[in-house]
Order: structure tokens, then sequence, then C-alpha cells
């Protein structure tokens, strides 16, 4: 079975900057996509990063510019350097993670446990 273990949030002001880590543990073969979502008090969980296995990324809106997501396939990690951090970021940030056990094709789905994120001053 494969883990999401999720750190580096905290509490940050205005402006501030926090990099959150995510990394996969567990009998992988191939890791594909990962993402960061978030999901604030009330709201559903979005999606607001991800990045494929090649490295390319994409971001929602809301965080473009300010946020950068970036992987190491070696250690299966995925990180989310958050810059200009705005209370409306405030949130639980979640991991996701794409992969095979097997060379089989067949694709998999894990979750981080999630971090909690506030910006306030």
């Amino acid at each position: 079975q494969v883990q999401l273990v999720e750190s580096g949030g905290g509490l940050v002001q205005p402006g501030g900057s926090l990099r959150l880590s995510c990394a996969a543990s567990g009998s992988i073969f191939s890791m594909y996509a990962m993402g960061w979502y978030r999901q604030a008090p009330g709201k559903e969980r979005d999606l607001i990063a991800r990045i494929t296995s090649g490295g390319t990324t994409d971001y929602a809106d809301s965080v473009k510019d300010r946020f950068t997501i970036s992987r190491d396939n070696a250690k299966n990690t995925v990180y989310l350097q958050m810059n200009s951090l705005k209370p409306e970021d405030t949130a639980v940030y979640y991991c996701n993670a794409n992969f095979s056990y097997y060379n089989d094709g067949i694709l998999n789905r894990s979750w981080g446990q999630g971090t909690q994120v506030t910006v306030s001053s």
C-alpha cells in the first residue's frame, strides 16, 4: 500500500512563504502525475497545481505566478513552494499521486493526510 506523508504547513503572515513536501512510500512501479489540492472550510477540495512525470506543470488561476510545484522522481516526492501568501490561501492542503503497483497499466490513486496552512497577521 502506498502512503503519502505531507509536511511543511503552518501559520504565516500575509506576503510570506511556505514550502510543502509530500513523500510517497511503498511498492511503486511507476509514479505518474502528482498534484496539490486544497480545501477551505465549507468549500470543496480544489486542484491548485499538478505536475506530470515529465515535469509539465499546470496551475489554478488563483495561485498562478505565486506557487510553484516540483518533484523529485528518484524520491517519489512532490513539493509546493508558496510565495506571496494571502489570507484566502488558508486551507488544508492535500497531495495526490497517481501510480501503478506493477507493469500492468492499472492506475491507482492515493491521498496525503492533509496539512493546515493558515495565512494571518
